[in-house]
């Protein structure tokens, strides 16, 4: 014990210098010492680990008075010599010179030094010239009986990729055959067990030779779909690959393949599905989570996936129940309703010794659960929470914070657990967590507002990050002179000016200008001038040039002191004295920001000759804002969801649609791409744009898909077309678009797509006038595809001189009600109700949706066909035989949208609702209950 713990502290003590000096001497040594050349070449090894660096002169010198070694058959030094080897290889010159000294060992039969020095000869090799002399060799280690031979040499035929493509590529037959269970004779030992028996009955059921087969043959062949299907399917089969980690890398390939390419999502899915019953867990792992992962995910397709992760909740094992019950909690994020049926199981292991398992059961059943059951977790988690380490706190706060959005009306218990657990000790990330959480309450729901301010208050009497206390400063000087009671927070403001760094004294005296500047009561306009009068004397030249700025603000007129209220409202002049932004609207800060981006980085720097400008960013209204911010909170609750890209198909009678996106960021993703178009200049700001609506199928000649853009007196179409017709262009191609009604639009122009390639997209654009009074009109347009059709001919590349007229009718296009509304948030959906009813019109109309498979399926439909915001957590629907979908939006005029839909699910029939529309706006309310029906 006492000469480990010397050689211990020599290799703590190792240098650069004295290493090389010492490896001069020891390695030209005679006779060689077997034991201090190890110890030496222990401490060479762990210099280059650590980082440090070998002038190339000393590398090779160390290199080739190292390479004497071979000359002993200590087994232990020539292990450590290829580990030194490998390590100086990169730095020392001429070590090709080592080659035959490392191929004797690898075509010896000494079965510890093979592995060792095939691994060895990748660094050694550089150049593709050298890798072809070792071709023979590599062939048959591959394929070589002893797998810790074979995993070697498919790891080195990895590594030797970037130089020698074409040589690896010739041993795909070799490592298919190294990849088949038939050929494999089980797994080498790690090693680890003292007794021989146990290490040979490891070695027999340790296949790792064939994960690396498997890594190998998808780098061979990535780059051709057809043979990867093969691969999978042919190795997917039972039996086939033993190894579990090998069978992991065909689950992840199978679920790529699904993803990208829709053919073969059926074919694959079975195959996932078959590995949910494989023997090793963790495939079954992660097949459930390549299932749950995959886009467009029903809930039929997760039953399976799901219902093998609730046999796991029961096994005797921690960490089977923890990472069955921490995918689950994944699902819940975004599939609540494929969760329910595990909600027992989950429940039981809320009293888990293991707190991880504990802490993620409860946030599982907070995602799924109803508002009945939130206080009766809360308590639970409340018993417990101080005993668990940050990270799992955070878990807990991010559900709390998605429960604080959908049930709005649980705020109380929830702002009183969180202002708890604010002063229990904890790190920045576990109290950043639960400060955004009440933001997030003060600003989504605002019967919260003055409990969560003043729990803040008392949080930065003793907060010992300044990031948070100076969040909460801003936050208290935009909503503090908002409340009944402005007054009793400035105390609080300003004891940050007496007792804290210069940092938040700063941010304190902007805030507490805040209470002062715009104040109506002179009492209190009074007090914070005389303290912000107090701040002058600080020692900090930032606090003193603040409250000077602020003073002398208070002392201008109201109008001129609003201009610097930071309240998040302004109205911005353009150069000619056009309102840019309203009072009550911003600008649309996503936007905004991707095209300043934009702006700075264009590679034609003449763009900068010109002022940036700032009328082509969308203005959008305070609560389209905050809708899209809610929407995406809830979305992006969980980090790890993958946010389904789904293309909206033409919606049908039954309401059966792919659905319709986010109708803010429709506009903020085609408002800089009509801005550019000349013609559409006069025409203001796009009001909503829709999803991108197939009017063809995609195996069709021509594949078309059209999105509506909404202005205030126009309706403009975009047509997308590519053409699918090899040796084929289209010339001057345009759409005839008719709509039923033509009293109410007429066509302005038509911008054509000049020509068309093969496989080439285009977009033309229909631009039609509104000529009749009302605000909101629905038709249907009939679109016709008209060009001029050229052959081109194969021997010269050229297109054929004389073309051909032609037209292609592609399917019909719907203008609705719902093309007409953007989502909007509200903290109380029975006032709107309420408030809609009484000023404005109601239509209501009974549907059977018989396409939609559940509740939640409807729910979720119904959502983005009626292009409404979900509220009061009603977008997760918690039983499966009826719900009832509380939705609130706006018009692109600015009027108030309610709905109100009552739902029942039987087996035969399928979803049956009652859709009622309530709309401050004439002709409203029946044209949106029309977008289902």
């Amino acid at each position: 014990m006492a000469y480990a713990e010397k050689v211990e502290q020599d290799l703590l003590k190792v240098s650069r210098i004295a290493v090389y000096q010492e490896a001069k001497a020891v390695l030209n040594s005679s006779p060689i010492q077997p034991l201090k050349c190890r110890k030496l070449l222990t401490k060479i090894v762990l210099l280059m680990s650590t980082g440090e660096s070998f002038p190339a002169d000393e590398a090779t010198t160390i290199f080739f008075s190292s390479s004497r070694l071979f000359g002993n058959p200590n087994e232990s030094l020539r292990q450590m010599l290829y580990l030194t080897l490998k390590a100086l290889a990169n730095t020392a010159q001429d070590t090709i010179m080592v080659t035959s000294s490392i191929m004797k060992d690898a075509t010896s039969g000494e079965a510890i030094y093979r592995p060792n020095a095939i691994r060895a000869l990748n660094h050694i090799l550089t150049e593709a010239s050298s890798v072809q002399s070792i071709e023979r060799l590599m062939r048959a280690a591959i394929v070589d009986k002893n797998p810790s031979v074979s995993s070697a040499a498919l790891v080195s035929a990895y590594q030797l990729l970037p130089i020698a493509k074409e040589v690896v590529r010739r041993w795909q037959n070799e490592t298919q055959e190294a990849a088949s269970a038939s050929k494999s004779g089980g797994g080498f030992s790690l090693g680890f067990s003292t007794s021989n028996q146990h290490s040979l009955a490891a070695a027999n059921t340790n296949y790792m030779q064939q994960y690396h087969a498997v890594g190998l043959l998808y780098q061979l062949r990535m780059g051709d779909r057809m043979a990867l299907v093969k691969m999978v399917q042919q190795l997917g089969a039972p039996g086939v690959v033993k190894s579990p980690p090998g069978v992991v890398m065909l689950v992840r390939l199978a679920a790529k393949l699904a993803e990208e390419d829709t053919s073969l999502r059926k074919p694959m899915m079975q195959l996932l599905d078959s590995w949910l019953r494989h023997k090793s867990e963790m495939v079954n792992f992660e097949a459930a989570k390549a299932i749950c992962d995959m886009h467009d995910v029903t809930e039929q397709e997760m039953t399976q996936a799901t219902h093998t992760l609730q046999l796991f909740l029961t096994s005797p094992r921690a960490v089977t129940k923890f990472a069955a019950v921490r995918i689950l909690h994944h699902i819940a994020s975004f599939k609540p309703t494929a969760v329910l049926s595990c909600n027992q199981d989950i429940e039981a292991l809320i009293s888990n010794s293991n707190r991880s398992i504990a802490t993620f059961a409860i946030t599982t059943l907070l995602k799924t659960g109803n508002e009945g059951s939130v206080d009766r977790l809360m308590k639970q988690i409340s018993s417990f929470i101080a005993e668990i380490n940050d990270e799992m706190k955070i878990t807990i706060i991010e559900a709390i914070r998605v429960l604080c959005l959908k049930f709005p009306s649980k705020q109380a218990g929830m702002l009183t657990f969180l202002s708890g657990i604010l002063r229990d000790e904890g790190g920045y990330d576990f109290k950043r967590s639960v400060v955004e959480s009440m933001f997030d309450l003060i600003k989504f729901v605002p019967g919260s507002k003055e409990d969560a301010l003043g729990h803040l208050c008392e949080f930065i009497e003793d907060c010992e990050f300044t990031k948070l206390a100076v969040r909460i400063l801003h936050l208290l000087g935009l909503e503090g002179p908002k409340t009944p009671q402005p007054t009793k927070y400035i105390r609080y403001i300003y004891n940050r000016v007496v007792l804290e760094n210069a940092i938040v004294r700063a941010a304190a005296v902007t805030a507490l200008a805040k209470f002062g500047i715009g104040q109506k009561d002179p009492e209190v306009k009074r007090s914070v001038k005389v303290l912000l009068t107090r701040c002058l004397d600080d020692t900090d030249d930032e606090v003193r040039d603040r409250a000077a700025f602020n003073l002398r603000l208070m002392d201008e007129e109201d109008e001129i002191a609003d201009k610097f209220i930071s309240n998040g409202a302004y109205t911005s002049l353009s150069e000619n004295g056009n309102v840019l932004i309203r009072i009550d609207s911003m600008f649309s800060l996503a936007t905004f920001e991707h095209q300043l981006v934009m702006y700075v980085t264009a590679e034609d720097r003449s763009t900068f000759e010109q002022a940036f400008d700032i009328s082509t960013v969308p203005v959008v209204s305070h609560e389209q804002a905050l809708a899209e911010e809610r929407s995406k909170k809830l979305t992006l609750a969980t980090p790890t969801l993958k946010a389904p890209v789904t293309v909206a198909k033409k919606p049908a009678a039954n309401g059966s649609s792919e659905g319709v996106q986010s109708a803010l960021a429709q506009a903020q993703k085609y408002s800089a791409q009509l801005s550019a178009i000349p013609e559409l200049q006069g025409y203001g700001n796009v009001l909503k744009s829709s999803a991108l609506v197939e009017l063809t199928e995609v195996e069709t000649e021509y594949v078309v898909g059209a999105v509506k853009h909404i202005f205030a007196d126009h309706i403009v179409v975009q047509y997308d077309v590519k053409n699918t017709l090899p040796d084929t262009i289209l010339e001057e191609v345009s759409v005839v678009a008719t709509p039923a009604d033509d009293d109410l639009l007429e066509e302005e122009f038509i911008i054509p797509v000049p020509f068309l390639k093969t496989d080439e997209p285009g977009t033309i654009y229909v631009s039609l006038k509104k000529i009749s009074d009302t605000p909101f009109i629905a038709t249907t347009f009939t679109n016709i595809l008209k060009f001029t059709s050229r052959e081109i001919d194969p021997s010269t590349g050229e297109p054929d001189s004389e073309g051909y007229e032609d037209e292609y009718q592609v399917e019909e296009l719907e203008l609705n009600g719902s093309d007409y509304v953007l989502p909007a948030f509200a903290g109380s959906f029975d006032h709107i109700w309420e408030q809609t009813g009484a000023n404005g019109e109601e239509a209501s109309e009974t549907l059977q949706l018989s396409a939609a498979k559940s509740i939640a399926d409807a729910t979720e439909q119904l959502a983005r066909v009626l292009a409404l915001q979900p509220l009061d957590g009603t977008d997760v629907a918690l039983s499966t035989s009826t719900h009832t979908l509380k939705l609130y939006g706006k018009t692109v005029s600015g009027g108030k949208v309610a709905a109100l839909v009552k739902m029942a699910y039987s087996a035969k029939s399928g979803v049956t609702t009652k859709i009622t529309v309530r709309s401050e706006e004439t002709g409203l309310a029946a044209l949106v209950v029309g977008s289902v029906a």
